[in-house]
């Protein structure tokens, strides 16, 4: 096997979603009304949570987990000029906080279990438009970009491995591959049930409640249902397969050692399929035989702090 990496961890705040947040605030701009009813000057609102949560918005049941979305999109709508309003619960990590300010947005803190209520009344009363991480197309599309990169980049490329939590980074990933002969395969941890995408592909069921301590916690979210239906109904991805706690630690060692480069534990869990999952390795040994395979890597973000990775090894 020939690895190429996507270094995303490299990206600005550190992490894949930039895309999608730049993507659908581009997109938003060019919605019939959002000049006429006064879009810009709204703006819009997401919110931040650190563990899965599920809201209601338009009769519409979401699901947002924790991540680097809030960064991205803050950022987005600062070099847009649109106001961006980020609701994170009072026990959020200072850094968090900062850093989401530092990017333009107006952060609210509110109490645990408070950030839907209030996610909905800034909706209601500023009408500013949610934008959701994964349950929305133009964000898929905005992550799927990576995919064409790597297609441009890498000639000949066989395969791409990417991180799979809401999925909105795989499907748009998978969907850059149609009819190119590319197959996506996604990774995900398999500890305390955290291969729940691994479990609906085969049973043919989306797992919808998840409650892991993985390490690699940006993988920690249910699969949302617009992703859901891009890699399983529409078969685009070919497999998934789960690694094991050491596998990803080993993998982020290695990063870190031999790559020389910042990253999260969540970002090496496509590496960890590559070098350590037996099945993954088997199949590739099968299909391409002595050429072996070019397949693209991504490394889905870096946003660890010192004491994060301190203890992850000690």
């Amino acid at each position: 096997m020939r690895l190429h990496f996507k270094c995303k961890n490299l990206q600005r705040t550190g992490a894949f979603k930039v895309r999608g947040a730049f993507q659908a605030l581009e997109r938003l701009k060019k919605k019939p009304g959002w000049i006429d009813n006064w879009g810009r000057e709204k703006g819009i609102v997401a919110f931040s949570s650190g563990k899965e949560t599920h809201y209601q918005v338009e009769n519409t049941r979401l699901i947002k987990p924790r991540g680097n979305h809030m960064q991205a999109l803050a950022l987005a709508a600062r070099e847009n000029g649109i106001p961006a309003h980020i609701v994170m619960q009072n026990s959020v990590r200072l850094n968090k906080a900062a850093a989401t300010r530092g990017y333009g947005a107006n952060v609210v803190l509110c109490e645990q279990g408070e950030r839907e209520a209030v996610t909905a009344k800034i909706v209601a009363e500023i009408g500013a438009r949610l934008v959701h991480p994964f349950e929305h197309s133009d964000v898929i599309l905005g992550q799927g970009t990576m995919g064409l990169e790597l297609q441009e980049q890498v000639p000949n490329l066989d395969a791409i491995i990417t991180g799979c939590s809401g999925g909105g980074m795989i499907s748009g990933i998978a969907l850059s591959c149609q009819g190119t002969g590319i197959k996506v395969y996604g990774a995900e941890p398999e500890f305390e049930g955290a291969d729940d995408r691994s479990r609906g592909y085969y049973s043919g069921e989306r797992v919808t409640q998840v409650k892991t301590r993985t390490i690699a916690d940006c993988l920690r979210a249910v699969i949302g249902e617009r992703p859901w239906d891009i890699i399983y109904r529409q078969k685009l991805v070919s497999r998934m397969y789960a690694v094991s706690e050491d596998d990803i630690r080993e993998a982020t060692r290695l990063v870190l050692e031999r790559l020389k480069v910042w990253i999260e534990p969540s970002a090496t869990a496509p590496l960890a399929v590559a070098l350590y999952n037996e099945g993954f390795r088997a199949m590739v040994e099968k299909e391409a035989g002595e050429d072996g395979w070019d397949i693209g890597i991504v490394l889905s973000g870096g946003n660890i702090s010192v004491d994060g990775l301190v203890e992850l090894f000690s």
